[in-house]
C-alpha cells in the first residue's frame, strides 16, 4: 500500500486514478511515499524519510526544494504542457487588453456608478480616452518556444500578427508543432528590437532572473507592449516601471503583479490566472498522478526536473532502482555485487542528468535484504529500492 499526501486540492479526476487497493491518500498522512502538490511552499517543510517522489500539478517547481530532494534521491516531477492551452488563451486575452485598453475602459465605466440617466452620454463622451490599435499586422516577439510559446506563436499568427520567436533550447517536439512561417530570431536582442509586442515563456532560473531589464528596454521600440505569464522575477519591476514612465513601454500585462505596480494605469495586474481553468487543473492532476504512480509502481521516470528520463518495460522477476551521484565506475560496482550474490541481470538501464544518475536493473531471481544493503553501501549511492 502506497501513501500519497496531497498538499493542495487536487482534481478528483487525477485522484480517481489511484486504486484504493494500492493507494491511500489524504492531506494529513504520516510517512508518505509520494506527495501531490500545486502551489504550496515546501522549502521549510521537513521531508519524511519515507518520501520517494513529489509530483507538482503544474509546470513551475519554484515552491519545491529541488536541491534538497536531489540529495535525498527524491524524484520531483512536473507537468509541462498540461496547462498550455489555458495559459495560451489568457496570453491572447492579454494581447488584446494590451492594445485596446478595454480593461482601463471598464474600470472607468464602473466609476460612473450613480450617475443615473447621464451614464450613456458620459460613456459616449469619454470613450475616446480608451481607444487602441488592432493587433493585426503588428510584430509579436515570443521569447521561449516550449509548449505554451509555440501555441501562442501559432495562434497569434492566425490572428494576423507577424510572429518571430527565439529559443536556443527548443525541443524537437516543439519544432514540429511550430508554424513554418514563424520567423526564427538569431538573438533575444534582435527580437525585442523589432517587436511591437513581446511575450515571455521561459522558466525562472539564474540565467533568466531579471533578464528583461533596463539594458533590454533601451533597445526596444518606443510604445512596446510586454506580456509576462511566465514568472514575475523574469522582468525587473523597478526597470519596467521606469521604462513605462519614459514612454518606452506602453503597457505591461503581468500575471504576477507586485505592490509597486498596482497604482500604475499602464500595468494590467492579473492575479495569476494563467492556468486557472477546470480543464487545466484536471489535466495537470491526471499527468501528475500518472507520473508518480508509474515511478512508485515500476520505477520509471518521466518529466522529472532533477533526475533523467528513464523507461524500461519489466523483464525480470524483481526490479531494483538505484539513485546515485554521477561518478565514474559505479555501475561496475553494482554488477559486481549482483554477480557475487549469483543474481542474473535480465535487463538494465542507466541514465544521468548533471550531478545525478538513475539505474533500473531487472533481476532473474530473488533479491535479499543483504544485496540491497551491499548496494546501499557503495560510495556515491543515494537510494536503493526493490520493486
Amino acid at each position: 500500500m502506497f501513501k500519497i499526501q496531497t498538499l493542495n486540492k487536487i482534481s478528483s479526476r487525477g485522484l480517481d486514478l489511484l486504486p484504493h487497493e494500492k493507494y491511500e491518500y489524504a492531506s494529513e498522512l504520516t510517512n508518505p511515499d509520494g506527495i501531490l502538490v500545486r502551489s504550496q511552499a515546501m522549502h521549510d517543510m521537513e521531508l519524511p524519510a519515507s518520501l520517494k517522489g513529489i509530483a507538482r500539478a503544474g509546470a513551475g517547481t519554484n515552491n519545491i526544494p529541488i536541491d534538497k530532494c536531489s540529495e535525498r534521491g527524491i524524484v520531483v516531477f512536473n507537468t509541462p504542457g498540461a496547462n498550455a492551452n489555458a495559459v495560451k488563451e489568457v496570453v491572447l486575452l492579454g494581447l488584446l487588453m494590451a492594445s485596446r485598453r478595454v480593461y482601463q475602459g471598464i474600470c472607468w465605466s464602473k466609476s460612473l456608478i450613480g450617475k443615473g440617466s447621464d451614464v450613456p452620454k458620459l460613456i459616449e463622451k469619454g470613450k475616446s480616452n480608451y481607444d487602441g490599435p488592432e493587433i493585426k499586422g503588428k510584430k509579436l516577439g515570443v521569447i521561449g518556444l516550449g509548449a505554451i510559446g509555440v501555441m501562442v506563436a501559432n495562434d497569434a499568427e492566425a490572428l494576423g500578427m507577424e510572429v518571430s520567436g527565439f529559443d536556443p533550447f527548443m525541443s524537437i517536439d516543439a519544432a514540429w508543432g511550430l508554424s513554418r512561417t514563424v520567423k526564427k530570431a538569431v538573438s533575444i536582442d534582435s527580437l525585442i528590437a523589432e517587436s511591437d509586442y513581446i511575450t515571455l515563456h521561459v522558466p525562472l532560473n539564474d540565467s533568466t532572473r531579471g533578464k528583461i531589464n533596463k539594458e533590454k528596454f533601451d533597445i526596444m521600440k518606443k510604445g512596446v507592449r510586454i506580456l509576462n505569464f511566465s514568472r514575475g522575477e523574469i522582468v525587473d519591476s523597478k526597470d519596467i516601471i521606469e521604462a513605462i514612465g519614459n514612454g518606452i513601454v506602453e503597457c505591461y500585462v503581468t500575471d504576477f503583479p507586485t505592490d509597486d505596480m498596482l497604482a500604475n494605469d499602464k500595468i494590467i495586474p492579473i492575479p495569476h490566472l494563467g492556468a486557472s481553468t477546470p480543464e487545466s487543473e484536471e489535466n495537470c492532476a491526471v499527468m501528475a498522478v500518472e507520473q508518480l504512480r508509474s515511478y512508485l509502481e515500476n520505477g520509471n521516470i518521466k518529466n522529472s526536473v532533477n533526475f533523467p528520463e528513464c523507461f524500461l518495460p519489466p523483464s525480470g522477476s524483481q526490479r531494483i532502482t538505484i539513485t546515485n551521484k554521477n561518478v565514474p565506475n559505479i555501475i561496475g560496482q553494482f554488477t559486481s555485487v549482483l554477480a557475487q550474490e549469483g543474481l542474473n541481470i535480465a535487463d538494465m538501464l542507466n541514465k544521468s542528468k548533471k550531478d545525478y544518475a538513475y539505474n533500473i536493473i531487472d533481476i532473474d531471481g530473488v533479491v535479499s535484504d543483504s544485496v540491497l544493503s551491499k548496494l546501499k553501501a557503495v560510495e556515491g549511492v543515494i537510494a536503493v529500492r526493490l520493486i
